[in-house]
């Protein structure tokens, strides 16, 4: 039992990559940022009105998203344009959003 269990072990890559993104998914900030970009695509300076934040502070969460594979971003011109990156991130989000209600 004991050997099959071991077996069945997430790798050390795998769980420090869960790790981090459970972190990201730790600061308010960037909860706020997912919730606002589920289901649409938004540039920076709409970001930043809807969170009544600075351009700076957005920036700075969107990049740390980014390197995690959270959001991902699309330039057109000169404005850069964010989203989630996948559906599995909105589906966690929305999941736990549902949990936090139902409680």
């Amino acid at each position: 039992m004991e050997e099959v269990l071991k077996e069945q072990m997430i790798s050390e890559q795998a769980v420090s990559e869960l790790a981090e993104i459970f972190k990201a998914l730790g600061d308010p900030t960037r909860l706020k940022i997912i919730h606002t970009l589920l289901n649409t695509e938004l540039c920076v300076h709409d970001i930043v009105q809807v969170l009544e934040m600075g351009q700076s502070a957005v920036s700075h969460q969107l990049r740390y998203l980014r390197n995690l594979r959270i959001v991902k971003r699309r330039k057109v011109g000169k404005t850069v344009y964010y989203s989630l990156d996948d559906e599995h991130i909105e589906q966690i989000f929305v999941q736990m959003l549902q949990h936090v209600k139902h409680g």
